[in-house]
């Protein structure tokens, strides 16, 4: 088995945790989030320009995502060998900078369709080796400031890219601009070769044997907690739909134009959110030790709670809708700082890729089923059903995070 050597003077001395290590996560996450934010809005122009149908575009997104969560699963059982998630890591991060950014040479749709799926899946490989990369960096009572700091800098990333694609496409075109996301792409796979080189290094020949480990990455604490959290990701749909909600509430008032513009002025008031909520959810989960995580867990799914109840109200007030994207950003702020924290606190050593892997899984697939049964629901019935439905599932998941705090406490 590989042992984890830190490096002299490195974050397990006790010094410090934002090491050069941790840096270097973050500015890869910063970076790649802003490169593929790129060809990600511009995709539907591009395909638009080859004269393909809506469906064209929900079926690339819809397959893609798909490979992506497989793709996370597979990507967690390699994560397990400290060796090779390295490896993976920085192999993950070139795919998918090249890849996405080969789209803007596709000539039909079935092209960009290969690339972007292709694109997806480097993406969902290198995310368990990424997360596993910085818990051998900081020490456990760390975790939580070290993850709401990668957060932090990933939806800065979320921010920057959209703004960077438009500067592009209004400079040289929208060719020219996915072709160019590769330049961050890159930064970001020398930024994950950096944080390697301040990482602790494995020692010992043994090469861990790629196995599928589930029923361990399922038992006690953790397995109590992957449960909650699965309940919680059938209710996170996509922001898009908060966006739409916003849309058809303010169109009457506002006009079309005018109530798009605003809902989108919304969602950046919902990443700004999340970007600020990151370090000092971590901090808090830090805070309170082992049962820390679970309980700054449980703060952010209450206020998802409370954002999607806003969201069934028929209320087309500016001030009124600002309060539930604002709390549903400092509630993904919160979620995704204490669900990485928490998988590192409770999960084995030598398990911690296939944990982290489990946990993208169910994230990937949980906001599938959610963004779907929503979107049936709201077609079906109203959009104050659709949110109903996403309250119910995340309060579901406050009960299991009370199991799981319980548990702990005896």
């Amino acid at each position: 088995m590989n042992e984890i050597v830190p490096p002299a003077g490195g974050a397990h001395d006790g010094r410090s945790w934002l090491t050069p290590g941790v840096r270097g996560i973050g500015s890869a996450s910063l970076l790649a989030d802003a490169g593929h934010e790129i060809p990600t809005a511009l995709l539907p122009s591009l395909l638009t320009s080859l004269g393909a149908p809506a469906a064209a575009l929900g079926t690339i997104e819809g397959i893609s995502d798909a490979l992506a969560g497989a793709a996370r699963f597979g990507g967690g059982v390699l994560a397990d060998d400290p060796s090779r998630r390295r490896k993976v890591a920085v192999g993950g991060y070139t795919a998918t900078a090249v890849l996405g950014a080969a789209t803007a040479g596709a000539s039909t749709v079935w092209q960009v369709g290969l690339l972007r799926a292709a694109a997806w899946t480097a993406r969902g490989l290198r995310v368990p080796s990424r997360n596993a990369l910085l818990a051998d960096i900081v020490p456990a009572g760390a975790y939580g400031r070290a993850y709401g700091f990668e957060r932090m800098m990933d939806n800065l990333g979320a921010i920057f890219g959209p703004l960077l694609a438009l500067g592009l496409v209004s400079w040289l075109g929208i060719s020219w601009a996915i072709g160019l996301s590769v330049v961050p792409g890159l930064l970001a796979a020398a930024a994950i070769v950096y944080a390697i080189r301040h990482t602790p290094r494995p020692v010992g020949r043994t090469r861990v044997r790629l196995r599928i480990r589930i029923r361990p990455v399922l038992r006690g604490d953790l397995g109590r907690l992957m449960a909650a959290v699965a309940a919680f990701e059938v209710g996170n749909a996509a922001a898009t739909l908060l966006i739409l909600r916003a849309s058809e509430l303010l169109e009457p008032d506002h006009g079309a134009k005018a109530a798009t513009t605003i809902a989108l002025g919304l969602y950046t008031a919902y990443n700004l959110a999340a970007t600020l909520a990151s370090v000092p959810a971590g901090r808090l989960a830090d805070r309170f030790g082992r049962r820390g995580p679970v309980l700054v867990l449980a703060g952010g799914v209450a206020a998802f709670a409370l954002a999607y109840g806003l969201f069934t109200l028929d209320v087309a007030a500016v001030a009124f809708l600002a309060v539930p994207f604002l709390l549903a950003g400092t509630g993904i702020g919160a979620v995704e700082t204490a669900q990485h924290s928490a998988v590192a606190t409770f999960a084995p050593e030598d398990l911690r890729g296939s944990a982290f892997g489990m946990l993208a899984t169910i994230q990937s697939f949980g906001n599938l089923a959610a963004s779907t049964l929503a979107g049936v629901l709201w077609t079906a019935f109203s959009a104050s059903v659709a949110f109903a439905f996403l309250t119910a599932w995340v309060s579901l998941a406050l009960v299991g995070l009370a199991v799981v705090s319980r548990g702990m406490r005896r």
